[in-house]
């Protein structure tokens, strides 16, 4: 894990390193370059060298790019974003893999050229070994962010460049990559090197939030409006609260070795219980959460309650265990293990196989189209787990490893909607955050977005949403600049798109922009397999008790219409859990009110029918009644008692008007 150094102690985030703060000629070498010209000179290496012009072939290049392939899907938006800030400058962004051995390039045409001439060049290396002193070899042998030049290259053919590197390390603090900026020594600019610095940082945080998927993860800082900046520290828990690792400004901001915080837990270090934490986010809007550190520095923090990318958050935080976790070392409970398992089988298509030959064929389309960029629209009732399915689709394609961003276009009101979306600059518009905010087309950028309910986007938005996808490009609010965006999409809506079409109320074009398959989830009511439904959500979301349904509950369930479907089901059922305690089998006295309510109305429009049909038929009054008696056992699975309570009468009455019971 990375440990700070003293200089990063002391300032986390200063704009270059300290070893080496600015170009300098030979008469004033940094110690850093100084440093590392010694060790070319004990490589063998002659400073009139000839560049090695022999880059890796086509299929080593794929190779390499595999093999980093995390830390390639998220670089590529931070070296976009990085190249719009220098574009026409006679610049190159630069990525490289833990042994300087060039990934991946971006630059301008001009500058690109000169920079061949001198190998520099996806599948070429770039380490001192193989360089002499150079920024990318030179900041992976020292671990720090490194500026080189003009004739601080070691060899002279280098001696045009000016280079601007920062380390990208991984959660323990092994260098796995390095990001670079090589310009023209002419263009030198004092502020690359925190360009470079604050794009590697934002790097080593999408990696850290990638690693710890399985976690409670803590984003935290003295003041709430660096919350979700590069500022902001980063800690990872286990569900049961050991601390597992922090970011570089965690780590500062705890002020603790990584080795002495193995022995820490979420309630050593923020003051709080983590079952409290849970209690928090069960809220219906929390807010941001008031933490004193262990040092007594009260702080900030949003936290994230996630397991393998699961979409259920709140059910996991609800069947964690709540014991206390203060003790040392903490080890994960039995509870939290399951919900881990329960929630990694939720994460993929196959957990969505459950026997609904609807719901397999929706699946079989699916899988014929992962990872071919073809957009996806997902249609069915509110409920009905369009967004599970998104996210299904989104951790089985080779987009996995990138964010899956979710916008419900009906919850965002109209006139936020699109900075939402697009983002925007610094002053765009009253109101705007300092700095600008990135929308959330960018924020999938590597990865997949899923724009809910896109049946309700505002018409004037719809024709900026086509204009992208055709595109590829994002201009923010109050920006002259487009910037490359590269997103699966899926849509999902519980609209009738056509009607809406012929009503005005959403583009034809889009449309046919965004139905490049069209499944339907069909609704709960429709189902074949609820009983295996039921199964596993009480799986999911009591994970350490087997509970089990009673027959006559079950019937009920077959009867009920589920206008809310998956997500009513859920709810019934969590509530359900809560009720039974320490019993394992849910029954009758554990339902809530208003679905027995709806199950009696359900009976009694049904018993109406079947009355009318007998007295067409010519039924006398007692065989009327003796029917609506028998329908009415049958649902409450032969319960004399709770059929007499649903009917309003007696347990004697029952048996007068069936007298084959008794």
């Amino acid at each position: 894990m990375y440990q700070p150094s003293a200089t990063y102690r002391s300032a986390p985030f200063s704009s270059i390193a300290d070893a080496n703060t600015s170009p300098a000629g030979q008469d004033n070498v940094p110690v850093i370059i100084e440093t590392s010209h010694q060790r070319s000179v004990a490589f063998g290496l002659s400073p009139t060298a000839t560049p090695d012009f022999t880059p890796a072939g086509k299929s080593d290049l794929s190779l390499l790019i595999e093999q980093n392939r995390m830390l390639h899907t998220h670089a590529l938006p931070a070296m976009e974003t990085l190249y719009q800030q220098i574009v026409n400058t006679h610049n190159m962004v630069i990525l490289t893999d833990a042994n300087g051995v060039i990934v991946h390039s971006l630059g301008d045409d001009d500058f690109l050229e000169k920079a061949n001439r001198v190998a520099l060049q996806p599948g070429v290396a770039w380490s001192e070994q193989s360089r002499g002193t150079n920024a990318i070899g030179t900041a992976i042998t020292e671990k720090v962010p490194t500026l080189v030049h003009a004739d601080q290259h070691y060899l002279a053919a280098n001696h045009f460049l000016t280079c601007s590197a920062a380390p990208i390390t991984d959660h323990r603090g092994n260098v796995i990559g390095v990001l670079d900026v090589s310009s023209d020594q002419r263009s030198f600019h004092k502020h690359t090197m925190a360009l470079v610095r604050m794009s590697a940082l934002m790097i080593e945080n999408q990696l850290f939030s990638a690693t710890f998927e399985d976690a409670i993860t803590v984003h935290f800082h003295a003041r709430p409006e660096f919350i979700g900046t590069l500022m902001e520290g980063i800690a990872s828990f286990t569900p049961g609260g050991r601390f597992l690792s922090a970011n570089k400004n965690g780590l500062f901001q705890l002020g603790l070795s990584f080795a002495a915080l193995q022995s820490h837990t979420f309630s050593s270090l923020f003051g709080l219980p983590v079952s409290a934490l849970y209690d928090h986010y069960r809220t219906a809007s929390p807010g941001l959460l008031n933490l004193c550190m262990h040092s007594g520095v009260r702080v900030y923090g949003r936290a994230q309650l996630r397991l393998s990318n699961s979409v259920f958050q709140h059910g996991f935080a609800a069947s964690t265990d709540h014991s206390d976790v203060n003790a040392t070392p903490v080890q994960v409970p039995a509870s939290a293990s399951h919900a881990a398992n329960a929630a990694r089988r939720l994460s993929g298509l196959r957990y969505l196989r459950t026997g609904d030959p609807q719901l397999e064929l929706v699946i079989e389309k699916v899988n014929k189209v992962l990872g071919r960029d073809i957009p996806i629209l997902v249609m069915g009732e509110t409920g009905t787990g369009k967004e599970l399915l998104a996210q299904a689709i989104h951790n089985d394609s080779p987009r996995a490893m990138g964010p899956f961003i979710a916008v419900n276009c009906a919850s965002i009101p109209e006139t936020l909607i699109e900075s939402e979306l697009f983002g925007y600059e610094d002053g765009a518009f009253t109101g705007a955050r300092k700095k600008g905010a990135i929308g959330k087309i960018l924020q999938a950028n590597g990865g997949t977005l899923f724009l809910d309910e896109i049946g309700d986007m505002p018409f004037g938005l719809q024709a900026r949403l086509l204009r992208v996808l055709q595109e590829r490009m994002v201009t923010p609010l109050g920006s002259s600049k487009s910037i490359t965006v590269n997103v699966e999409l899926i849509c999902a809506t519980n609209h009738n798109l056509r009607e809406r079409m012929a009503k005005g109320l959403f583009r034809e074009d889009l449309y046919y922009r965004l139905n490049g398959l069209v499944v339907k989830l069909p609704p709960l009511r429709e189902r074949t397999d609820l009983d295996t439904v039921v199964k596993k959500i009480l799986a999911t979301e009591a994970p350490d008790t087997r509970y089990t349904v009673a027959p006559d509950i079950l019937r009920m369930f077959h009867q009920h219409k589920w206008p809310g479907n998956f997500r009513q089901l859920t709810n019934l059922l969590r509530t359900a859990i809560v009720m039974a305690g320490d019993e394992h089998e849910i029954c009758l006295r554990h339902m809530p009110d208003d679905f027995l309510d709806d199950i009696e109305m359900t009976q009694a429009t049904a018993a109406s029918a079947n009355t009318d049909r007998m007295i067409a038929a010519g039924a006398n009054l007692e065989e009327m009644e003796q029917s609506v008696i028998l329908k009415s056992l049958d649902a409450h699975g032969g319960n004399v008692s709770a059929t007499a309570r649903a009917l309003g009468v007696s347990r004697n009455t029952i048996y007068r008007k069936v007298p084959h019971l008794k």
